[in-house]
């Protein structure tokens, strides 16, 4: 109950803060701005009155018509939305604005806007195949295990203020286990709010067969040298179950926004105890000069464990270009495990930190 208390305490923080009053410049709507950008880095906003190829005039909202030479101009970008301009500078939205931390939104990757990850962890690279389908590859820098990611959203309404899409994460564990294992996250978005500024709930489930083999001790009673009776070589059976997310992301500066990312997950997997009592034990005969087994009682219980596991990722997201963007999220990790057959609780926390570096191609 604590953490599930938890969740929804941050996910009302979440939305109070995602939904607050954003200040915006006042423009007229039959004016055409566009952002201007220097060699050196100074940024203009406002309404190109004329270009004549050696100059541009600009007129601003600020220092009113400005000549510069077009030597000293970097790039001239097409504002389509006043409201990406905030706090007096122009916001960009861009590729990176579909992805949180780990989780994503219902919002497509519009063709051209193509990107790549990195982090601490490993690489990863998502690019649109339409303007509703996306697919990436995800990966450690062991490059193992490789996972295929998969998103699809229903509407090619890019200014609609409420999306749904449906998505997969399907990997297998690559070389480290030869692999025999593989696993999968299947999930559904629904986003509410611009690219910019925006909220998500996800609901999915996930499967695991790790791939890993051990040994299912024999029951009944044997007669042999050991107390211990090695059984069949199994594969051990599947972990399970369903996840659910809150996050979202806000600016809070023209270059900046907080990022808020979270998963809960409950899990299960069925899995087998021996217990061994000794009927007659083992022992060695010096009249016989020679060892004699002994019997044994080998009982099985069968039981299913359950993890309940808690992910909170809050971070900043600073992005100065539309190309590139970096992100820094303090995460917390917290577990809990119960096992049916004993009765038996566990819980522990450790943090996660991330480092992200997104770049546009």
């Amino acid at each position: 109950m604590k953490i599930i208390y938890l969740v929804i305490t941050m996910a009302c923080f979440a939305q109070i803060n995602l939904f607050a009053q954003e200040p915006s410049d006042t423009v007229q709507s039959n004016i055409q701005l566009s952002l201007l950008v220097k060699n050196d880095g100074t940024e203009y906003i406002g309404e190109i009155i004329s270009d004549d190829g050696r100059e541009v005039l600009i007129m601003t909202k600020e220092l009113g018509k400005i000549y510069i030479q077009k030597s000293d101009i970097k790039s001239i970008t097409r504002i389509e939305d006043v409201k990406d301009i905030v706090y007096g500078e122009y916001r960009i939205a861009g590729p990176f604005t579909t992805r949180y931390s780990f989780t994503t939104n219902a919002l497509p990757i519009q063709k051209g806007e193509n990107y790549a990850l990195i982090n601490l962890y490993g690489p990863e690279v998502h690019f649109a195949v339409s303007e509703q389908l996306s697919l990436g590859v995800m990966t450690t820098w062991a490059v193992s295990p490789l996972i295929v990611a998969g998103k699809y959203t229903f509407s090619k309404d890019t200014t609609r203020n409420f999306n749904v899409s449906i998505g997969s994460l399907i990997g297998t564990t690559g070389y480290l286990n030869q692999f025999r294992g593989y696993g999968g996250l299947h999930f559904m978005n629904f986003t509410s709010g611009s690219r910019s500024k925006n909220i998500t709930f996800s609901a999915g489930y996930a499967h695991l067969m790790a791939g890993f083999e051990g040994y299912k001790p024999s029951e009944g009673i044997t007669f042999s040298d050991s107390r211990y009776q090695v059984g069949e070589l199994t594969t051990r059976p599947t972990v399970h179950g369903p996840i659910v997310s809150i996050a979202g992301i806000a600016k809070v500066g023209a270059k900046a926004s907080f990022v808020f990312d979270s998963m809960l997950g409950v899990f299960s997997q069925n899995s087998w105890n021996t217990r061994t009592t000794a009927i007659t034990e083992s022992y060695y005969d010096y009249d016989l000069n020679q060892y004699v087994d002994g019997w044994y009682q080998h009982e099985t219980t069968y039981y299913t464990s359950r993890t309940t596991a808690l992910f909170i990722m809050p971070g900043m997201r600073f992005q100065k270009t539309d190309k590139k963007a970096f992100q820094v999220s303090l995460a917390g990790v917290s577990v809990f495990e119960w096992v049916d057959a004993f009765g038996g609780a566990n819980s522990y926390s450790f943090p996660m930190p991330m480092l992200m570096w997104f770049f546009k191609f």
